[in-house]
């Protein structure tokens, strides 16, 4: 797997620190598969990482729906782009797209309006995804 899409990201993130309104579809494995039959999540060092940034894509996304930007709709995107350019396997696509996922509803059970909170929360994810994506860009990057 490459990580030159999370380069992409750093130029997402410290461009807007100021669609769709779901988060990404759970893929899930068919009901008849037993668990031990799935496969296994990799072994990459920088697969948690990425899970992380991918938790906070998903925050921010309904974040800064919630708050009625107009360009919200980028961060489901860049999730998307980032499991293009990645291109991996079952079990980690499922892995990543679960980090969106929980990143999204953990903000989705508490927040009903934007609030000050609210926006305070996207400035920070955001400082924190710029700095994750660098991290992992230089340290795990071709």
């Amino acid at each position: 797997m490459m990580i030159a899409a999370t380069a992409a990201l750093v130029v997402s993130f410290a461009g807007s620190v100021a669609g769709d309104h779901r988060a990404l579809a759970q893929e899930s494995a068919p009901a008849e598969t037993a668990p031990e039959a799935a496969a296994p999540r990799g072994e990459a060092a920088f697969l948690k990482p990425l899970g992380r940034l991918a938790s906070i894509l998903g925050s921010i996304h309904f974040l800064r729906t919630l708050c009625g930007d107009t360009d919200a709709a980028i961060w489901r995107q860049k999730m998307e782009e980032l499991l293009a350019e990645q291109a991996p396997g079952d079990a980690d696509r499922r892995y990543l797209i679960g980090s969106f996922n929980s990143g999204y509803r953990a903000f989705e059970s508490t927040y009903r309006e934007c609030t000050p909170a609210a926006r305070v929360a996207v400035n920070r994810y955001q400082g924190e995804g710029v700095t994750l994506a660098r991290e992992i860009s230089a340290r795990y990057g071709n």
